[in-house]
């Protein structure tokens, strides 16, 4: 099996552009070899290893580091919190009462995200869904910290920038849904019923009964990951372009459901 297209690589590390839907580290219940790292192992070496964590259904950045020493001073970044990591994603901004999550972000009077928004909701392994999390609005669980940024406002979704400052599993997923804008095919923190396609969004498309959506996958995107270089200890950031599916539904949507179309709708 091929592996992705590479981002950067140097004598200390390597990078490529996950797909959506390839787990980057073994998975529970997963047959061997499915998972990026060991594919990369069976190429570059078992010396290689993944320097973080990345949803299997999330696309983008996945980093690995070609030897222990480089892996102790990448990781430590992770760890002091010091590396930058962002992510690209959609949004279905819900009113209030349809939030299923705790609601913890001031909305304008058209009900819009704002700006920008810190989420702080502690999470924890949840007892009853093996692999997914629970919330806890004031007390209890793991400190959890990310901060967002709205980039795009569309008529019910929304382009938004998500850096994390910890790193808990689902961290961006679940703090999103607590902000009451869950992710795009989020089928545990979202609406599993909620679809993106070009008939809901083009005045007059009757579109086909087979008609596919036009992002299909979580619409969760590793953008970019910043940090100190292992060898030469200067910054260095890796970018990974959006995918194809993510750029067609921005196109669509910039086109049939911008903030001017936004607010004509709301009156």
């Amino acid at each position: 099996m091929a592996l992705p297209p590479i981002l950067h690589e140097d004598e200390f590390l390597i990078a490529f552009d996950k797909p959506s839907g390839m787990p980057g580290t073994a998975e529970r219940g997963a047959a061997a070899g499915e998972s990026l790292i060991e594919q990369v192992q069976a190429v570059h070496g078992r010396n290689v290893g993944a320097v973080h964590r990345l949803d299997p259904e999330a696309s983008g950045v996945f980093l690995c580091a070609k030897s222990k020493q480089a892996m102790d001073i990448v990781s430590g970044q992770f760890q002091s919190k010091t590396a930058e990591r962002l992510f690209l994603a959609l949004c279905v901004v819900l009113p209030k009462e349809r939030c299923a999550f705790p609601f913890d972000v001031a909305r304008d009077e058209l009900g819009r995200l704002p700006d920008s928004f810190p989420m702080d909701l502690g999470m924890d392994d949840d007892p009853v869904n093996k692999g997914f999390m629970q919330v806890f609005r004031r007390k209890g669980g793991k400190v959890c910290l990310s901060e967002f940024r709205t980039l795009e406002r569309f008529r019910t979704l929304a382009l938004v920038e998500g850096r994390l400052i910890t790193g808990r599993h689902h961290q961006l997923r679940v703090h999103l849904a607590g902000a009451g804008a869950p992710l795009l095919n989020d089928p545990y923190y979202g609406d599993p019923e909620e679809k993106l396609l070009l008939s809901g969004l083009k005045r007059g498309y009757k579109g086909r009964d087979d008609e596919k959506p036009l992002i299909r996958r979580l619409a969760l995107h590793a953008s970019s990951l910043g940090f100190n270089h292992p060898g030469t200890r200067e910054p260095v950031t890796i970018t990974a372009p959006l995918p194809e599916d993510f750029e067609v539904a921005l196109k669509y949507l910039r086109k049939f459901s911008g903030p001017e179309r936004a607010r004509r709708s709301r009156g």
